[in-house]
């Protein structure tokens, strides 16, 4: 299935950023909205240096000026206008998503709108928009370019036709898929954040250190990363937001252990900071 000629992401950090990447080097149009015009310079800097790696490794068949030409990026969702799709790609607050996506599905009313939330429900999300019909999830995973899923989320106003319809974008742009129902964590969250808390806890109990737990998982099941290792990538404090909102959804087996907000609190994000779990 093809992509949309145009596709919109609010937000240009690391995760929009790399969604804009995914969607050019898959041939689409892409605009970019941010906060204000220093942020909107990181942002293309940022997917510019993405790209520019790519073209370096022979990812794309274009070259870094033929993809920067179908990319812009602005400071107010009136760029969205005449956009296919708007993946939503803000920091991981409901209350700024939801004021996010009203914005943006007056701004561009035709469009399809994606919210790129690792765990937040759609439902609720959905409380902010006058076509919940044209809404779902779609989780896209860190770091976007190399990473080969899409979790596809739906709610309860989300048609079939439609989460049929992101499969094949997620089709088209060279990454598998799964389709889960709207629920706290939905599958990829609610099982990382199992595996990486039970592994602070168990970091926290002195069974063993941070590089033998997760060898464990690498060695032993052959996960790509550990659990430690992937919550350092991640960031803890967005691992921290997920358990705690998971604590409150799902129950007290996903409380964050002491560790892990020690950690936040003394600033140690992980590789964002250059200290977490990992010195980076």
């Amino acid at each position: 299935m093809n992509l949309p000629a145009k596709v919109g992401v609010y937000g240009g950090g690391r995760m929009g950023a790399g969604i804009a990447h995914a969607f050019l080097v898959s041939g689409a149009s892409v605009t970019v909205v941010e906060a204000d015009e220093a942020a909107a310079a990181a942002a293309a800097d940022r997917i510019g240096a993405s790209l520019a790696k790519a073209a370096e490794r022979g990812k794309t068949a274009e070259s870094v000026a033929e993809l920067t030409a179908r990319l812009d990026v602005a400071t107010d969702a009136a760029a969205l206008a005449g956009c296919g799709l708007v993946v939503e790609a803000v920091p991981e607050s409901a209350e700024l998503k939801a004021a996010v996506l009203a914005q943006v599905e007056t701004s561009a009313p035709d469009a399809v709108l994606a919210t790129n939330t690792s765990s937040l429900s759609i439902d609720g999300l959905a409380k902010s928009l006058a076509r919940p019909e044209k809404f779902l999830g779609l989780h896209f995973f860190n770091p976007v370019p190399a990473s080969s899923l899409v979790e596809i989320v739906v709610g309860s106003a989300t048609p079939d036709a439609l989460a049929a319809e992101a499969r094949g974008w997620a089709e088209a742009l060279g990454k598998a898929s799964i389709t889960v129902a709207d629920s706290p964590g939905f599958a990829s969250s609610r099982l990382g954040v199992a595996l990486a808390l039970e592994a602070m806890r168990m970091l926290e109990a002195g069974v063993a250190s941070a590089e033998d737990i997760d060898a464990a998982m690498t060695s032993g099941y052959r996960h790509p990363t550990g659990p430690l290792r992937t919550t350092d990538i991640v960031g803890l404090d967005v691992r921290l937001a997920i358990a705690e909102h998971l604590a409150r959804e799902v129950g007290e087996r996903f409380a964050p252990p002491e560790i892990l907000r020690a950690k936040v609190a003394a600033g140690q994000l992980g590789r964002k900071s250059g200290q977490g779990f990992y010195r980076w």
